[in-house]
């Protein structure tokens, strides 16, 4: 015999999920994956491997050793606060729906590959703020920037192409 107290309604009867995803987790999972790709490319791949690991160069190579090294410190800063809004952002889908996690490594690496590409042809060559390195032929550097840059971008792409959801008729 049991001892809950009766509802009037048998088990079956209990709500279920929602039909579909909630209406915006989708956008703020791609945009989540993408801050989060840029700011892990500007803290960890070019911050900690280039600029601090390598010393090959600093965000703003165009005046003193301080400036460069306080402008590393701003764009350390704007990368790591970039890295923790997306997981707040990831930490809002998680919380109203089940994360469509390969969605989310796809706008990752578009996100690792945007901002390597943007640092690559914007800051690089447009502004010239700073290069690769300094004291050696620039063009394989370049291409090796670029090339990687566009390659994983299109990965990128291409997986959330293939996650896209479908579209429900209705």
């Amino acid at each position: 015999m049991s001892t809950a107290a009766p509802t009037g309604r048998s088990p079956d009867d209990r709500p279920g999920p929602p039909e579909g995803p909630p209406v915006g987790t989708d956008r703020r999972t791609v945009l989540s994956g993408f801050l989060f790709g840029c700011g892990i490319a500007a803290s960890m791949i070019d911050l900690f491997v280039f600029h601090l690991g390598l010393q090959w160069h600093h965000f703003y190579d165009l005046s003193t050793t301080e400036v460069a090294l306080a402008a590393d410190g701003a764009l350390h800063a704007l990368g790591w606060f970039i890295t923790v809004w997306s997981l707040f952002l990831l930490a809002d889908v998680r919380r109203r729906a089940e994360v469509a996690w390969r969605r989310w490594t796809g706008a990752v690496l578009a996100g690792v590959g945007a901002f390597q590409l943007f640092d690559g042809v914007v800051d690089h060559k447009l502004l010239g703020i700073h290069q690769i390195r300094y004291g050696v032929d620039l063009l394989p550097y370049d291409t090796a920037w670029i090339g990687s840059a566009v390659v994983v971008l299109v990965i990128g792409l291409l997986v959330l192409r293939r996650t896209r959801p479908v579209a429900t008729g209705g």
